[in-house]
Protein backbone atom coordinates (compact mmCIF):
# COMPACT_ATOMS: atom_id res chain seq x y z
CA UNK A 1 0.00 0.00 0.00
CA UNK A 2 1.29 3.63 -0.99
CA UNK A 3 2.75 5.83 1.73
CA UNK A 4 0.36 8.99 2.09
CA UNK A 5 1.21 12.36 3.23
CA UNK A 6 0.74 12.95 6.93
CA UNK A 7 -1.61 15.68 6.87
CA UNK A 8 -2.85 16.72 3.57
CA UNK A 9 -3.84 20.37 4.69
CA UNK A 10 -0.11 20.73 6.38
CA UNK A 11 1.35 19.69 2.84
CA UNK A 12 -0.97 22.70 0.97
CA UNK A 13 0.05 25.05 3.93
CA UNK A 14 3.93 24.24 3.19
CA UNK A 15 3.35 24.96 -0.80
CA UNK A 16 1.15 28.04 -0.29
CA UNK A 17 3.80 29.21 2.83
CA UNK A 18 6.73 28.59 0.22
CA UNK A 19 5.27 31.03 -2.24
CA UNK A 20 3.43 34.01 -0.03
CA UNK A 21 7.21 35.41 -0.40
CA UNK A 22 7.47 35.61 -4.07
CA UNK A 23 3.59 36.44 -4.83
CA UNK A 24 4.11 39.75 -2.70
CA UNK A 25 6.41 40.15 -5.40
CA UNK A 26 4.20 39.05 -8.26
CA UNK A 27 1.61 41.47 -6.63
CA UNK A 28 3.73 44.64 -7.26
CA UNK A 29 6.66 44.88 -4.87
CA UNK A 30 9.84 45.57 -6.80
CA UNK A 31 12.48 42.62 -7.49
CA UNK A 32 15.76 42.84 -6.63
CA UNK A 33 19.05 40.16 -7.11
CA UNK A 34 18.34 39.17 -3.11
CA UNK A 35 14.80 38.48 -3.61
CA UNK A 36 15.04 36.66 -7.34
CA UNK A 37 14.90 32.76 -6.68
CA UNK A 38 17.99 31.57 -8.68
CA UNK A 39 17.71 28.08 -10.31
CA UNK A 40 20.34 25.84 -11.25
CA UNK A 41 20.05 24.38 -14.93
CA UNK A 42 20.13 20.70 -14.53
CA UNK A 43 21.96 20.89 -11.75
CA UNK A 44 24.31 23.44 -13.18
CA UNK A 45 26.02 23.23 -16.91
CA UNK A 46 29.59 23.63 -15.60
CA UNK A 47 33.00 21.75 -16.38
CA UNK A 48 33.96 19.26 -14.25
CA UNK A 49 30.12 18.19 -12.90
CA UNK A 50 28.39 16.70 -15.25
CA UNK A 51 24.99 17.87 -15.98
CA UNK A 52 21.94 16.20 -14.38
CA UNK A 53 24.30 14.51 -11.53
CA UNK A 54 24.18 14.42 -7.87
CA UNK A 55 28.20 16.38 -8.33
CA UNK A 56 26.37 18.91 -9.80
CA UNK A 57 23.31 19.02 -7.44
CA UNK A 58 26.31 18.76 -4.91
CA UNK A 59 27.90 21.94 -5.98
CA UNK A 60 24.93 24.50 -6.92
CA UNK A 61 23.64 23.40 -3.49
CA UNK A 62 27.21 24.83 -1.93
CA UNK A 63 26.69 27.79 -4.61
CA UNK A 64 23.77 28.81 -2.59
CA UNK A 65 20.97 27.95 -5.07
CA UNK A 66 17.09 28.65 -4.26
CA UNK A 67 16.16 25.67 -6.60
CA UNK A 68 17.20 22.91 -8.66
CA UNK A 69 15.92 22.16 -11.88
CA UNK A 70 15.95 18.57 -13.29
CA UNK A 71 14.54 16.55 -16.11
CA UNK A 72 12.63 13.15 -15.99
CA UNK A 73 12.08 10.56 -17.70
CA UNK A 74 10.90 6.53 -17.14
CA UNK A 75 12.65 3.84 -17.58
CA UNK A 76 11.99 0.30 -19.57
CA UNK A 77 11.23 -1.17 -16.16
CA UNK A 78 8.80 1.44 -14.69
CA UNK A 79 11.79 3.80 -12.75
CA UNK A 80 12.19 7.44 -12.77
CA UNK A 81 15.35 8.63 -13.55
CA UNK A 82 17.22 12.04 -14.24
CA UNK A 83 18.01 12.60 -18.01
CA UNK A 84 17.53 15.42 -20.28
CA UNK A 85 18.13 13.99 -23.71
CA UNK A 86 15.60 10.85 -24.64
CA UNK A 87 18.46 8.61 -25.50
CA UNK A 88 21.97 8.27 -23.32
CA UNK A 89 24.50 9.41 -26.37
CA UNK A 90 25.31 12.43 -25.47
CA UNK A 91 25.84 12.40 -21.70
CA UNK A 92 26.92 9.19 -21.09
CA UNK A 93 29.36 6.81 -22.61
CA UNK A 94 26.33 4.24 -23.83
CA UNK A 95 24.16 4.38 -26.32
CA UNK A 96 20.05 3.90 -26.48
CA UNK A 97 16.44 5.28 -25.99
CA UNK A 98 16.20 5.78 -22.11
CA UNK A 99 12.66 4.26 -22.30
CA UNK A 100 14.11 0.90 -23.88
CA UNK A 101 16.53 0.27 -20.87
CA UNK A 102 16.28 -0.80 -17.33
CA UNK A 103 17.31 0.92 -14.65
CA UNK A 104 20.32 -1.57 -13.87
CA UNK A 105 21.64 -0.76 -17.55
CA UNK A 106 21.66 2.77 -17.01
CA UNK A 107 23.47 2.54 -13.78
CA UNK A 108 26.29 0.60 -15.60
CA UNK A 109 26.56 4.00 -17.13
CA UNK A 110 29.51 7.04 -16.59
CA UNK A 111 27.15 10.06 -17.08
CA UNK A 112 30.53 11.52 -16.72
CA UNK A 113 33.47 11.96 -14.05
CA UNK A 114 32.21 8.50 -12.74
CA UNK A 115 28.94 9.56 -11.93
CA UNK A 116 25.80 7.56 -12.44
CA UNK A 117 22.44 8.56 -13.58
CA UNK A 118 20.77 9.06 -10.32
CA UNK A 119 17.05 8.38 -9.60
CA UNK A 120 14.29 10.73 -9.14
CA UNK A 121 14.30 9.26 -5.24
CA UNK A 122 17.93 9.70 -4.85
CA UNK A 123 17.61 13.49 -5.70
CA UNK A 124 14.87 13.15 -3.03
CA UNK A 125 17.20 12.57 -0.64
CA UNK A 126 20.18 14.38 -1.75
CA UNK A 127 17.92 17.59 -0.76
CA UNK A 128 16.61 16.69 2.49
CA UNK A 129 17.23 19.47 4.91
CA UNK A 130 19.27 21.57 2.89
CA UNK A 131 16.30 24.15 1.82
CA UNK A 132 16.68 23.76 -1.66
CA UNK A 133 13.12 23.25 -4.13
CA UNK A 134 12.86 21.03 -7.09
CA UNK A 135 11.61 21.97 -10.49
CA UNK A 136 10.78 19.16 -12.36
CA UNK A 137 11.24 19.17 -16.10
CA UNK A 138 9.09 16.73 -17.45
CA UNK A 139 9.65 15.56 -20.34
CA UNK A 140 7.61 13.30 -23.10
CA UNK A 141 8.03 9.91 -22.09
CA UNK A 142 6.09 6.89 -22.97
CA UNK A 143 6.89 5.12 -19.48
CA UNK A 144 7.05 8.17 -17.21
CA UNK A 145 4.45 7.18 -14.21
CA UNK A 146 3.13 9.98 -13.27
CA UNK A 147 1.57 8.39 -10.14
CA UNK A 148 4.52 6.82 -9.27
CA UNK A 149 6.47 10.55 -9.37
CA UNK A 150 3.85 12.20 -6.90
CA UNK A 151 4.00 8.76 -4.71
CA UNK A 152 7.19 8.96 -4.12
CA UNK A 153 7.27 12.86 -3.45
CA UNK A 154 4.82 12.70 -0.88
CA UNK A 155 6.40 9.23 0.50
CA UNK A 156 9.75 11.79 1.04
CA UNK A 157 7.27 14.46 2.33
CA UNK A 158 8.65 16.75 -0.32
CA UNK A 159 5.47 18.51 -1.65
CA UNK A 160 6.82 21.62 -0.05
CA UNK A 161 9.96 22.00 -1.79
CA UNK A 162 9.04 20.21 -5.31
CA UNK A 163 7.58 22.67 -8.35
CA UNK A 164 6.55 20.13 -11.10
CA UNK A 165 6.81 21.32 -14.69
CA UNK A 166 4.18 20.20 -17.28
CA UNK A 167 5.24 21.11 -21.07
CA UNK A 168 1.05 20.49 -21.55
CA UNK A 169 -2.24 21.16 -20.02
CA UNK A 170 -2.70 17.37 -19.98
CA UNK A 171 -0.25 16.45 -18.12
CA UNK A 172 -0.93 19.35 -15.90
CA UNK A 173 -4.17 18.30 -14.79
CA UNK A 174 -3.11 14.98 -14.52
CA UNK A 175 -0.94 16.01 -11.57
CA UNK A 176 -3.65 18.91 -10.18
CA UNK A 177 -5.63 15.06 -10.16
CA UNK A 178 -2.99 13.00 -8.60
CA UNK A 179 -2.10 15.47 -5.88
CA UNK A 180 -4.03 19.31 -6.16
CA UNK A 181 -1.51 20.34 -3.01
CA UNK A 182 1.64 19.48 -6.00
CA UNK A 183 3.03 23.06 -7.21
CA UNK A 184 3.09 23.62 -11.03
CA UNK A 185 4.91 25.74 -13.07
CA UNK A 186 3.89 25.85 -17.08
CA UNK A 187 7.07 25.21 -19.51
CA UNK A 188 4.72 26.75 -22.23
CA UNK A 189 5.63 26.53 -25.58
CA UNK A 190 5.14 30.02 -26.71
CA UNK A 191 3.71 33.03 -24.74
CA UNK A 192 0.53 32.82 -26.20
CA UNK A 193 -0.02 29.65 -23.95
CA UNK A 194 0.36 31.40 -20.57
CA UNK A 195 -3.39 32.27 -20.81
CA UNK A 196 -4.45 28.82 -20.98
CA UNK A 197 -2.20 27.45 -18.01
CA UNK A 198 -2.61 29.95 -15.52
CA UNK A 199 -6.32 29.25 -16.36
CA UNK A 200 -5.56 25.45 -15.72
CA UNK A 201 -3.99 26.41 -12.11
CA UNK A 202 -0.40 27.01 -13.19
CA UNK A 203 1.42 28.71 -10.17
CA UNK A 204 4.30 29.95 -12.14
CA UNK A 205 5.12 30.96 -15.94
CA UNK A 206 8.11 29.96 -17.29
CA UNK A 207 9.31 32.35 -20.15
CA UNK A 208 12.65 32.40 -22.20
CA UNK A 209 15.24 35.03 -21.67
CA UNK A 210 14.48 35.91 -25.43
CA UNK A 211 10.64 36.91 -25.24
CA UNK A 212 10.87 38.72 -21.90
CA UNK A 213 13.67 40.47 -23.77
CA UNK A 214 11.51 41.45 -26.90
CA UNK A 215 8.43 41.94 -25.13
CA UNK A 216 9.34 42.93 -21.51
CA UNK A 217 5.78 44.06 -20.70
CA UNK A 218 4.17 40.37 -20.38
CA UNK A 219 6.27 39.86 -17.03
CA UNK A 220 3.95 41.98 -15.40
CA UNK A 221 0.81 41.16 -17.10
CA UNK A 222 1.57 37.55 -15.83
CA UNK A 223 2.01 38.90 -12.33
CA UNK A 224 -0.76 40.86 -12.15
CA UNK A 225 -2.96 37.20 -12.17
CA UNK A 226 -0.85 36.72 -9.19
CA UNK A 227 1.24 34.14 -10.50
CA UNK A 228 5.49 34.46 -10.47
CA UNK A 229 7.20 34.71 -13.91
CA UNK A 230 10.61 32.37 -13.99
CA UNK A 231 12.82 32.88 -16.88
CA UNK A 232 15.26 30.32 -18.10
CA UNK A 233 18.14 32.25 -19.03
CA UNK A 234 20.45 29.02 -20.02
CA UNK A 235 24.15 30.37 -20.24
CA UNK A 236 23.20 33.79 -20.50
CA UNK A 237 25.79 36.86 -19.67
CA UNK A 238 25.82 38.53 -16.35
CA UNK A 239 24.73 41.60 -18.21
CA UNK A 240 21.62 39.88 -19.22
CA UNK A 241 21.00 37.95 -16.22
CA UNK A 242 20.90 41.82 -14.29
CA UNK A 243 18.28 42.56 -17.50
CA UNK A 244 15.90 40.29 -16.25
CA UNK A 245 16.23 41.31 -12.76
CA UNK A 246 15.34 44.79 -13.69
CA UNK A 247 12.44 43.64 -15.38
CA UNK A 248 11.16 41.92 -12.60
CA UNK A 249 10.92 38.05 -13.55
CA UNK A 250 10.52 36.37 -9.91
CA UNK A 251 13.16 33.74 -10.47
CA UNK A 252 15.84 32.92 -13.40
CA UNK A 253 16.97 29.34 -14.35
CA UNK A 254 20.77 29.41 -15.30
CA UNK A 255 23.65 27.63 -16.30
CA UNK A 256 26.11 28.68 -14.45
CA UNK A 257 25.79 28.49 -10.32
CA UNK A 258 28.77 30.21 -9.92
CA UNK A 259 27.09 33.53 -10.56
CA UNK A 260 24.51 33.25 -7.91
CA UNK A 261 26.79 34.73 -5.08
CA UNK A 262 28.61 37.26 -7.08
CA UNK A 263 25.76 38.84 -8.55
CA UNK A 264 24.02 39.20 -4.58
CA UNK A 265 27.28 39.87 -2.76
CA UNK A 266 27.15 42.94 -5.31
CA UNK A 267 23.37 43.33 -4.10
CA UNK A 268 24.63 43.54 -0.66
CA UNK A 269 23.82 40.41 0.06
CA UNK A 270 26.43 38.04 0.67
CA UNK A 271 24.58 35.40 2.71
CA UNK A 272 23.81 33.38 -0.08
CA UNK A 273 25.28 29.59 0.81
CA UNK A 274 22.65 27.12 2.47
CA UNK A 275 25.23 25.76 4.98
CA UNK A 276 26.86 23.22 3.44
CA UNK A 277 29.67 23.03 0.71
CA UNK A 278 30.92 20.16 -1.61
CA UNK A 279 32.55 18.56 1.61
CA UNK A 280 29.23 17.67 3.05
CA UNK A 281 27.96 15.89 0.17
Amino acid sequence: MALQPRSTIGHRLLAGLALIGQLSLAAGAPVSATSVEFIAHRGGVVAGYPENTLAAFRRAIAQGVDAIEIDLRGTKDGHIVVMHDATVNRTTNGSGTVADLTLAELKALDAGSGEQIPTYAEVLRLLEDTGVTLLLDIKPSPTLDKALLVRQTEQHEALGRVIVGPRTLEDLLAFRALNPSLRVLGFIRSPRDSEAFLKAGADIIRLWRYWVFANPEQVAEIQQSGRLVWTTAGGASRKDLERLIEFGVNGIILDNPDLVQVIRNESGDGNVAKGVSDANY
